[in-house]
């Protein structure tokens, strides 16, 4: 490098973000819409939406729970419960059988009885896989690369601060119609914007999967035995005894989750985990819900399973690394959030999608006059990254309600069509990476998504209408609705704006090929 310090983070800002800008898109997007994965998980599980209008208390529910598995599964080898909250409203049962094979069952907390079997999907898990395993690569090589792309990004951050020297006076200027110094104008205001939490949710992402990029401290002090690092990392109550083979009726479940409750200061219980169920070596582990404090790591206690006498407890007093550690592996995964905080972080994610799409289409307004094969896939690649992305989640969430229920395999065919929908997208902006097609992917976006909730009122009475005037439908189904709406049309007013200017551009610039109008 050569010239000024300024100048050579001015290089560095611009070309380590180009070369991770699309794949930081997809991170971008899928973690920002983490953030209501049990939103999404209720809205594409239209069956359970009965549960959510009925709300119980823990131990009711878990009282509950285990009357469900002393009827379904009781010489199972484990039972695994874990509790409803305000944002999942039903009850998970899972039971290990003596071929080890997993069962679920999900309950209502209120009634205690079994719901309907919920369509196969893999719902908002997938999304919160799509942002940091990638999917469809090895869970390792994905996480490489999310690091790989989280580190450019730290770096891209950093040297930006630099370059602008008057980064925070740029946030209250903007000139629109200036073609690369909008584009400037529009980069420096979202990144401003939400600067603080950029910075945050690339640091912890990091931090979350520390021990995977930087082994060396781990292997120094525990040397091969991992067990006793993550014994550390993620302390227990310790390993439940086998089975004595002696039967034994399992203490009740009430008293233990109120002792536990006590305990924890009124805080209720969130999991429990039954190991050898009606034998007299039985034993209990609850596990805290989360709450309102930062950290991801939350104590647990161990009871008698015949007794229900304390064995047990943990996570009461953690060290100062492991708290620290659970804290910022919470910042970034903000389970601890309240609504209005929630939606602080899910505005800031998409300021931070916002903020490398601009810088993206940045780099592509000034070289616009540019040809060859180099620019014209960089135009494309903006495309179908910027305007196909939201066009294939609406087909994800399309495929959802429209995909028969007794198809084989499909929670996998509603990825599926999520990928083939982007690949179309992608494909289509190499073909014609020009305005036509800009407005194209975002008109689709805008009747995918805006499309939504008339797609949740064809196919089910629990839809934002219910929730508005007749209060017969979750909350949460609704907010989901009108996000998609909101979402929805602002596509179609980028898409309606691009063609405005269009209709407005004088004659004289008729002839200009595509590869000129594409950043315009």
């Amino acid at each position: 490098m050569t010239g000024s310090f300024r100048q050579n983070m001015a290089s560095l800002h611009t070309w380590a973000g180009l070369l991770v800008c699309w794949l930081l898109l997809l991170m971008f997007t899928s973690g920002t819409a983490s953030y209501f994965r049990d939103e999404i998980n209720l809205w594409m599980k239209p069956e359970l939406h009965g549960a959510a209008m009925q709300p119980a208390p823990a131990t009711q529910a878990g009282k509950a729970a285990v009357r469900v598995m002393q009827q379904r599964a009781p010489r199972a080898r484990h039972w695994f419960i874990t509790l409803p909250t305000q944002r999942t409203p039903y009850l998970r049962a899972t039971w290990s059988g003596p071929d080890g094979k997993l069962n679920t069952a999900l309950i209502d907390p209120a009634t205690g009885e079994e719901l309907p079997a919920a369509r196969d999907t893999h719902a908002g898990a997938f999304v919160s896989r799509l942002h940091f395993d990638l999917y469809y690569v090895p869970p390792q090589t994905g996480r490489w690369i999310a690091g790989l792309c989280a580190m450019v990004l730290l770096v891209s951050l950093i040297s930006g601060i630099v370059t602008h020297r008057r980064i925070f006076r740029d946030f209250f200027t903007f000139r629109p119609a200036k073609g690369a110094r909008s584009w400037q104008d529009a980069h420096n205001a979202v990144g401003v914007f939400a600067l603080p939490f950029h910075l945050m949710i690339t640091y912890t992402g990091l931090v979350t999967l520390m021990f995977m990029y930087m082994p060396s401290a781990g292997h120094a002090v525990y040397k091969d035995d991992k067990g006793a690092l993550l014994s550390d990392i993620y302390p227990s109550v310790g390993k439940p005894a086998r089975a004595a083979g002696i039967a034994a009726p399992l203490a009740p479940i009430g008293p233990v989750l109120e002792q536990a409750q006590r305990h924890w200061q009124g805080r209720p219980a969130g999991a429990i985990s039954i190991a050898n169920p009606n034998d007299a070596n039985a034993r209990i582990s609850v596990t805290r819900a989360a709450g309102s404090d930062l950290s991801n790591k939350q104590p647990a206690m161990q009871f008698d399973g015949a007794s229900g006498a304390l064995l047990a407890s943990s996570g009461d007093n953690a060290s100062g690394a492991l708290a620290t550690h659970g804290v910022l592996y919470g910042l970034h995964i903000a389970r601890f959030a309240e609504p209005l905080l929630r939606w602080l972080f899910f505005i800031s994610g998409l300021a931070g999608t916002a903020m490398v799409a601009t810088g993206a289409l940045l780099w592509a307004a000034k070289r616009q006059r540019q040809s060859g094969f180099g620019a014209r896939f960089v135009h494309g690649l903006n495309i179908g990254c910027i305007a196909g992305l939201p066009a294939a989640y609406g087909a994800y969430f399309w495929a959802n309600r429209l995909l028969p229920l007794e198809l084989a395999q499909r929670a996998d065919r509603e990825v599926t069509v999520f990928f083939a929908a982007w690949g179309a997208a992608l494909l289509l902006a190499q073909w014609r990476p020009g305005r036509a097609m800009w407005r194209w992917q975002l008109a689709c976006g805008a009747l995918l998504l805006g499309g939504l909730p008339v797609l949740n009122a064809a196919t089910t009475s629990t839809h934002a209408l219910a929730v508005l005037f007749l209060h017969k439908a979750p909350l949460a189904v609704a907010a989901f609705d009108m996000t998609m709406l909101v979402l929805g049309l602002l596509l179609a007013a980028a898409a309606w704006r691009l063609g405005r200017r269009r209709r407005n551009r004088p004659e004289t610039l008729a002839p200009l090929s595509a590869m000129r109008e594409v950043s315009k």
